[in-house]
């Protein structure tokens, strides 16, 4: 099977034409990255920071650090002057194509942190797509008891249902998630 996996929703719909330099440049940390086989040991932030030079150029605006300065915050609420006065700090961003990333490893595994990032991303203005990067397999170690969480797939079944329910209607042209 290709590396990496991914879905495109809604499924009734092409993915666009940045679907294919963006999971190109995924597929390239594959021997760093990929949770298929292996533990990797890998927080979302060193994820991140592998993926950084390949959606750099791209395009994307990435975080560089965990300061103040290194953050990519995105508008939600806008106050007296117009300033904002609500933002919400994202993993990457596309501006010219309203694209939000985001990169989850154990937490996104086990926490359930992808419907955080859907119910975040959807209040950012002009946030025309969501990517959303998930572990194909969170290995983990809780005590004595070791076990896997499929994270990808479980976030492939949530999406499903979301988009085939259509009782929660999600505001992004499109939303890509992608395991890895």
């Amino acid at each position: 099977m290709p590396y990496p996996s991914w879905r495109y929703f809604p499924s009734n719909s092409a993915p666009p034409e940045w679907v294919g330099p963006l999971i190109g440049a995924i597929g390239s940390a594959e021997s760093t990255i990929s949770t298929e086989t292996a533990r990797t040991g890998l927080s979302s932030d060193e994820v991140l920071a592998v993926l950084a030079p390949g959606l750099v150029g791209l395009g994307y605006q990435v975080e560089d650090g965990k300061g103040r300065l290194g953050k990519v915050r995105r508008p939600v609420l806008f106050g007296e002057n117009g300033v904002p006065t609500l933002t919400y700090e994202v993993d990457a961003a596309h501006q010219e194509h309203g694209i939000v990333v985001e990169i989850e490893a154990g937490r996104g595994a086990r926490g359930n942190a992808e419907y955080r990032d859907l119910v975040r991303t959807s209040l950012i203005l002009d946030a025309n797509f969501l990517v959303l990067a998930q572990p194909l397999a969170y290995r983990f170690k809780s005590g004595t008891r070791e076990g896997t969480e499929h994270a990808y797939v479980n976030t492939v079944n949530l999406l499903e249902a979301i988009y085939a329910s259509q009782r929660l209607p999600l505001p992004f042209e499109g939303l890509l998630l992608v395991g890895y």
